[in-house]
């Protein structure tokens, strides 16, 4: 299990910052949880621009997302999105995702992503750039 209290910016070689806006929020005047999807999807399109990725060969699809939620966010607030490669295999991968919020663990968040060529219709072996950011 993950001690949140440990996580670090630091320990993250790949971070995003975004700032969260106004339609953000929900009833409560807090950061929507579903908002968080939108967050890290955007940092993780930003990762995946350095691997090439295109929409017919070379893709990637969400296999599975789990999302823990730690603390609230309100709204102003600048986030910063740290990312790594947690996890290889085969065909898929896995990116772990944390964001902070004045240096407080918000939002922790594992996707699970196969490489996929449109194509073809298929599962491919997991880009060899995305092995090198494995051991960053």
């Amino acid at each position: 299990k993950i001690d949140y209290n440990e996580l670090r910016i630091r320990d993250f070689k790949f971070i995003n910052k975004i700032n969260t806006r106004f339609r953000d929020l929900d009833a409560f005047k807090h950061v929507n949880n579903a908002t968080f999807l939108t967050y890290l999807e955007d940092a993780r399109i930003v990762f995946f621009k350095r691997w090439n990725v295109n929409h017919t060969s070379r893709s990637l699809i969400v296999a599975s997302i789990k999302i823990d939620y730690v603390n609230q966010v309100t709204h102003p607030s600048e986030l910063i999105i740290c990312q790594k490669i947690s996890r290889i295999g085969n065909k898929s991968f896995d990116n772990f995702s944390v964001i902070f919020s004045k240096n407080r663990v918000v939002c922790v968040s594992t996707v699970t992503i196969v490489c996929y060529n449109f194509a073809k219709k298929i599962t491919i072996p997991v880009y060899s750039e995305i092995k090198n950011d494995f051991n960053k």
